[in-house]
This record gives structure tokens, sequence and C-alpha cells, in this order.
């Protein structure tokens, strides 16, 4: 509907629009269309593209986004500042979709100014930019920073669920041995007992020689061990013993054979033959089950430690750093989502440099996640580090669709996503970038067509204070360069 003549006083209070004169103040109101809303109306949706920049008069408006398939409220408008007196500059200004929803909670007053009426506002009225543009800046720093910190709990969120993962073999296996060891406890001090009785001190020395030289073999194919593990029951059949069908999978396992318990009857006297065997099946049981629970409580240190070189929660925010310590980190805690995926890896040798690991691990990770959603979770991704001149590169190149080329000059300014709805911000090659440019002082490239996209990362071995470059003359570049993003189709 037309703007009311109410309205003309109303938008006097608008600090946007307080430096105007009365030509100025006019035309704005005259241009608007004044729009009234009840308790839920949809200012405009998440997706659609952007038709309108909104001041508010009165009410409040909530925005929200979808966003891991969840609604999120980013904001609400109540018009109490500056901050919160307009809405829909941004998408706009880049001639994109809107980033998000808004609705009205109660009923709520505002003026909309169409594409068009928008920019000839920022055209006749200065004093709008002079305002305006300040408040955007500090909604898309604030929107780096949300990211930054939905990064940073995905992060977190893939980090647990691929350490819950990877814990459940070794937790499962370590729970096996130390079950079957308890159960196995009283029946080995059984079995010692009844041997220590009925040997002589040359048949005690002959079967802790053979205990000591028996160790468990290279494991063979399942075939291989079943046929190894009738030899050896055959054998113990024929000398009627009647566990034969317990000991012979032990024995068979740590390279007992027919020739060498051959060898070991010859020493022993026929009587003590039995409790003899049981008893050295019983010691290899349960130091091989002891192996087991050592090897998975290895395992699980090793994934910890993993997980701590990912988050880097025990150390210092910048230190030398190993390039490859942190990409290994960072597909160890991505395997579920990489299970679809071949991963090839070419680590060329690179000094230790200083850095922001856990930073660097979260452009990795969003590098990694959007080539294996590029893919569809099925590919080939190959990972390479190299070193030249005096930056250390390190590189990601997926067999996916490639990035279209409409998108491509913008991949990596804020809110440029090829995801479906609500399950992309635009945000993470942004962040990404700022990391490598801002904190690290490099560049990051892309260059893309069908089936095959390579995202490159170069780093300064050395940085001046404050994040930039030091010269190298063997790099064939300025002694420093302005970092930023180099695109080519």
């Amino acid at each position: 509907m037309p703007v009311p003549a109410w309205v003309t006083e109303r938008l006097c209070g608008v600090e946007l629009f307080r430096g105007l004169n009365a030509e100025q103040l006019e035309w704005v109101a005259r241009t608007g269309l004044f729009m009234e809303l009840s308790d839920g109306d949809a200012l405009f949706s998440e997706g659609e593209p952007a038709e309108a920049f909104y001041v508010l008069l009165g009410g409040q408006i909530m925005v929200t986004k979808m966003v891991g398939g969840r609604e999120q409220v980013l904001a609400r408008h109540t018009g109490d500042s500056i901050e919160h007196q307009f809405i829909g500059e941004l998408p706009l200004l880049t001639s994109a979709e809107y980033l998000a929803s808004a609705l009205a909670v109660g009923s709520a007053r505002v003026v909309a100014y169409d594409r068009d009426g928008f920019f000839e506002m920022l055209e006749r009225c200065p004093p709008v930019s002079r305002v305006l543009l300040p408040v955007l800046a500090g909604r898309i720093n604030a929107m780096e920073r949300q990211a930054g910190r939905s990064r940073m709990l995905e992060g977190l969120g893939m980090l647990a669920a691929g350490l819950a993962h990877e814990l459940n073999n070794p937790a499962a296996a370590a729970m096996r041995a130390t079950r079957d060891l308890r159960d196995l406890t009283p029946r080995l001090a059984e079995a010692a007992v009844a041997w220590g009785r009925a040997c002589d001190d040359a048949e005690w020395r002959l079967v802790a020689r053979v205990q000591g030289e028996l160790t468990p073999r290279v494991p063979l194919d399942p075939l291989a061990e079943a046929e190894a593990a009738d030899e050896v029951a055959d054998w113990l059949y024929e000398r009627g013993l009647v566990d034969a069908a317990d000991l012979s999978d032990v024995l068979a396992e740590h390279g007992a054979c027919p020739a060498r318990l051959d060898e070991l009857a010859a020493g022993l006297r026929a009587e003590v033959f039995e409790p003899a065997l049981t008893y050295l099946t019983r010691v290899l049981r349960a130091a091989s089950l002891t192996r087991d629970a050592a090897e998975a409580g290895r395992r699980v240190v090793e994934l910890v430690g993993r997980t701590s070189a990912y988050a880097n929660l025990d150390r210092a925010p910048e230190r030398e750093v190993d390039l490859r310590e942190g990409l290994e980190a960072t597909l160890a805690l991505m395997a579920p989502k990489l299970r679809g995926v071949r991963v090839r890896r070419d680590y060329a040798d690179l000094p230790d440099m200083k850095a922001f690991p856990s930073e660097l691990n979260q452009v990795w990770t969003n590098l990694i996640d959007n080539a294996v959603d590029a893919m569809n979770g099925e590919g080939e991704l190959a990972i390479s580090t190299r070193r030249e001149g005096g930056h250390a590169v390190v590189e990601f190149r997926d067999d996916g669709p490639g990035i279209p080329g409409d998108v491509l000059p913008t991949v990596f300014q804020p809110f440029t996503t090829t995801k479906e709805l609500g399950k992309g911000t635009g945000l993470g090659l942004h962040v990404s970038m700022d990391i490598v440019a801002q904190r690290h002082g490099g560049t990051m490239e892309v260059t893309t067509r069908p089936g095959e996209t390579r995202f490159v990362v170069r780093l300064p071995l050395s940085r001046l204070p404050g994040g930039s470059e030091t010269g190298d003359p063997e790099d064939g570049a300025p002694a420093a360069r302005t970092p930023g993003a180099q695109l080519s189709e």
C-alpha cells in the first residue's frame, strides 16, 4: 500500500534517514511501499531471489536460517538500535538470494524498497550509505565469526563422532581380551600347580625353553590357518589327548608344528606330557591375550594422540608444525565420511613451519569436506605437499564434476555456495581464505574443469611479524606480495 502520511514523520526517527534533508526524506517516503504484517507473516524466505530492502517502523522481525537441517535463530530486529532498523541490504548488493528467512513476531510495520529504489536511494541520499555501510560491515564480520564458530562446532562434532567410531574396535578388543584373560587366570593357575607337581627339573627347563621359543607367527590365510591347526589336532589325537581341539588352535598360532611337538615329547615322560601341554597352551594363550589388550591400548593412545593433533587442545595457539601431521589428523578425524573415497597421498619432505595448527586444520577439514560433497561421497581425493622456493604447498584434487563457471569467480567471497539449501553457509571457503591469507600470509588458488577440481594452498615457510611473508630469491616472486586468491578457469 502507499506510504501513509504519518510514515514520513516516523521515518525521521529512523537513524538511517536522520541526515537527510526535506527533499530527500520526501523522496524516501514517497518511493517506499508500506507493509503491515501479522504474527508469522514472512517478509522473505531463504533461497528466494532478493527483491527488496526493508526498514522496520514497528514491531519485531525474527531472522532464521536452516543450519544442518534445523532452523536456527540468527537475529531479532526490534528497531531499538541502528543495527536492527533495516534488513535485506546484503543480498541486494551481491545480487544474490536471501541468505535467511524473516518473519513477523506479533504485528509489525515495514517500508519496502525494491532493487531499483534501493540503489537510487544510495545515489540520491549519500548519508544513507554512511550509516548503512558500517552496519553492513559489522553484519558480515558477525557472520564470519559465527561461521568460524559453526565450523569449529562441526569439527568438534565430527571429532567426537570419528573418535567414537574409531575407538569402538580397540575398546571392544580390549574388553574381549581382559574378559578372556579373567576367565583363563584360574585355569592357568590350576595347570601351573599340576605341572609343577608332575615335572622334574630337566622337564621344567625343557618346557620353559620351548615356551620362550614359541611366538605368534605372521597370520596365514584362513585356509592355511585351518590346515595348520588340523595337523596339530591330528597329532594330539593320535597321542590320546582329549582336549586336542582346545589345544591345537593356540599351539598352531604360535608355530608349534608336529615336528616341534615330536621334539618336545621326546624330552618328557609319557605321564607328564598332557599336564605339560595343558600348562604350555594356557601360558601361551595368556601371553596372547595380554598382547591383544596392549595392542588395543596402544591403538587407543594413538587415536587420542591424533585427536589432540587435530584439536591442539594441549598446545600453544601458534607453534612449529608439521603440515603432514595436521593433514593425517584431519583424515583420521573424517574417516567415517571418507568410507567411499579413495585417498591418495603424496607427501614431500617439508620443514616444520610456525603456524596456527588448529586453524589450518579447519582449512583442511573444509577443503576435504567440500571435495567429498562434490563427489557425492564416492571418488578419488588426492592430497599432496611440496616445496616451491620459500613456500610450502598443499594441494587437494578431487574428481568431482567441477565448480560451475558462474560460481567460480566468487567462490572465495562470502555466502557463495553450491550446496543444497540448509546444507552450506557459503562462508567455509571465505573463512578458510581468511585463515590462509590474513593469519598465515599465504594464498589459495582454485582451478576446475569437469572431472577435476584443484585447491592449492601456499604458505610461506617464514613470516614477518603481522603475518606477511618474507621474500625468497628462489621463489621468483617479489619480496612481499599481497595475500589473496588467484582464480583461473
